[in-house]
């Protein structure tokens, strides 16, 4: 049996690897001169590395902890020692018990920084109590296995997330905060995402509380040395059967064989894994045609731009600060400490939702500046950094964004029940496809092996590529 996968990103290398395992004949078409699609390293000291694309894991994420395991790859705990900082801008005073006054400004009109013990940001309490609890109940409605079948689905498909608050959240602090708090879950904008789709991935990843926690929780670990590792490893693996820079052009299908088109040349197989984004896939000519898009004009783009600081050590832990941070006026919505073990700090800047559209245009010195200046009111006397590094995935040509795909109002209802029924002899895989940790490195594992195995079951009898 002869597979052709295209997408050398983690579900692409787990499906080719799963395949290449059960003895079938693999090749693996990428666009990109690298492996890993939306895992991607950069080196930010010597030897060490920080993820540009994802990063964290936590204990639920079995395959994906199974899969480091096979490649003697270990995880690392995310650092989230010492006091949290919050730059709100609310007149209302918190009672989380930190110092300072949630409602004080700086210069330009720009919040204060303030420090809180723990991660619960200085806002109204009843407000966001009250904010958790409605985003859990439409959340616990949905019907994660297939989510267009969830009750009331048209009109949860049909309203927006910035709709849902406008309706629902009465208070200030609440309708601050939900735009941040779905920009760090997410990287969506309200209102770019339907309510169904909110409500899935919150679920789809492990429930709110999992989903936002460190400790215990699906941010809890790192992959040492980056995650780009994992990908590296399987493609070794699979060595020269992965070809680089081969954009794919078109599948063409018949009862007994199918061939991909690449900017290389053709290629014939018995089976085909797509394993590329929801937008990315409907960019090929497939022949015979789809039977529906894998994506619509609604259909949005993660909208993340990651960015790192690189100081010589973690400087902000001498102040009794973790590094991370949540603000209201960006450019870094939130940040964190990445830093690896023993070395360099990096301070990683999440820059999210309608903020990263604004940012990811803006020239690279205008960039650096807005967010180094940001960071030292963040971490006050922190210097500048001795690197600086932005990974824009808005305008990365072969991702279309990062985290996921976001499924606008009516794309559950359309696209949803085609996501992974195979279309002849195409099989689909990424972690779009996954309603289990859909938009998480794990979603693409789970996305990987599912796929690997239809293909297995449906075209284990050799066809006229033999």
């Amino acid at each position: 049996m002869k597979v052709l996968v295209i997408g050398a990103g983690l579900s692409g290398l787990t499906a080719a690897t799963a395949l290449a395992a059960r003895g079938a004949d693999v090749q693996v078409l990428e666009a990109r001169d690298r492996v890993g699609g939306r895992m991607h390293g950069i080196e930010v000291a010597d030897g060490q590395w920080a993820d540009a694309g994802a990063a964290y894991l936590g204990e639920r994420h079995t395959a994906l902890l199974a899969l480091m395991a096979e490649t003697d790859l270990k995880a690392v705990p995310t650092t989230m020692e010492g006091d949290s900082r919050f730059a709100l801008s609310t007149g209302r005073t918190g009672n989380s018990g930190g110092t300072g006054d949630s409602g004080a400004t700086g210069d330009a009109g720009v919040p204060a920084a303030r420090s809180v013990p723990g991660r619960f940001p200085p806002l109204n309490a009843v407000a966001l109590g009250e904010l958790f609890d409605l985003l859990d109940e439409v959340t616990r409605a949905v019907r994660v296995d297939a989510p267009w079948l969830t009750p009331d689905a048209e009109r949860l498909d049909t309203t927006t997330a910035a709709e849902w608050a406008a309706e629902n959240l009465r208070h200030a602090d609440a309708r601050l905060f939900f735009p941040l708090f779905l920009g760090e879950m997410m990287a969506a904008d309200p209102a770019d995402v339907s309510v169904l789709h909110m409500a899935f991935y919150l679920r789809s990843g492990g429930g709110l509380r999992y989903l936002n926690a460190f400790a215990g929780g699906a941010q809890e670990s790192r992959i040492d040395g980056g995650a780009h590792r994992l990908c590296e490893a399987l493609a070794a693996r699979l060595g020269d059967r992965v070809r680089l820079a081969e954009p794919v052009l078109a599948v063409d299908q018949d009862d007994d064989v199918v061939t991909v088109s690449s900017a290389g040349g053709a290629y014939r197989a018995d089976a085909v894994v797509v394993a590329v984004p929801p937008v990315l896939a409907d960019r090929i000519d497939f022949r015979p045609g789809l039977p529906a898009p894998r994506s619509s004009e609604r259909t949005a783009p993660g909208c993340a731009v990651k960015v790192h600081l690189v100081h010589p050590s973690p400087l902000w832990r001498e102040a009794g600060l973790s590094g991370w941070s949540v603000s209201s006026e960006g450019p870094l919505l939130s940040t964190v400490d990445d830093s690896p073990a023993g070395s360099a700090g990096v301070l990683t800047g999440f820059v999210t939702g309608e903020e990263a559209k604004r940012y990811a245009t803006l020239p690279y010195a205008e960039q650096r500046a807005a967010a180094v200046a940001q960071a030292a009111r963040l971490f006050p006397a922190l210097p500048e950094p001795i690197g600086f590094h932005v990974t824009n995935w808005l305008d990365e040509p072969y991702s279309r964004g990062c985290y996921a795909a976001l499924f606008g109002p009516g794309d559950w209802l359309a696209q949803g029940p085609h996501l992974t029924r195979p279309h002849g002899r195409v099989h689909w895989a990424g972690t779009e496809t996954s309603t289990e940790f859909f938009g998480l490195m794990e979603g693409a594992v789970r996305s990987g092996h599912r796929a690997a195995a239809e293909v297995a079951d449906t075209h284990s009898t050799p066809g006229s590529t033999r």
